[in-house]
């Protein structure tokens, strides 16, 4: 009876990520917002294509690497430079927790992601941008969206 009743807590106590995948409208409203558009030279397109090709507007998309370390959510930022994750020593250039960037609240992904292009070669960082989107026209990843 006594471990049913502490199972029974246990379950109360795990906490669940529900996925959130967002559609190309509603990511290129919520990365203009933020002042990603041109942010750095780089296109709203450019966001979104990588965006896409990253993790497939999934925020709680996760990746693990041979390394030992993960790519974490929308932007698949990784553990051992820019996110705390306690089974590594990380550099945590991002000053934020992984877990942070698997929510549906995109402030602490983006953030993390300005700071990556900013410190390192643009948006080389990413290996879906720079295979699917990279020089292309990407006007068409906003087209059709309202954004402000």
């Amino acid at each position: 009876m006594k471990a049913a009743g502490t199972l029974a807590l246990m379950g109360c106590l795990i906490t669940v990520v529900e996925p959130k995948i967002y559609t190309r409208c509603k990511l290129a409203k919520i990365f203009s917002r933020a002042g990603l558009d041109n942010y750095r030279g780089f296109s709203l397109g450019n966001w979104i294509c990588m965006a896409y090709y990253e993790s497939h507007y999934n925020t709680t998309a996760q990746t693990d690497l041979e390394d030992g370390s993960t790519d974490y959510g929308i932007f698949k930022i990784n553990s051992y430079t820019w996110c705390r994750h306690a089974k590594l020593q990380e550099k945590n250039h991002c000053r934020v927790a992984c877990t942070d960037l698997i929510t549906d609240d995109l402030t602490d992904a983006i953030i993390c992601a300005k700071k990556i292009v900013k410190e390192t070669d643009g948006m080389n960082y990413w290996q879906g941008w720079k295979k699917h989107c990279e020089g292309k026209d990407l006007s068409g990843w906003k087209k059709g969206c309202e954004v402000s």
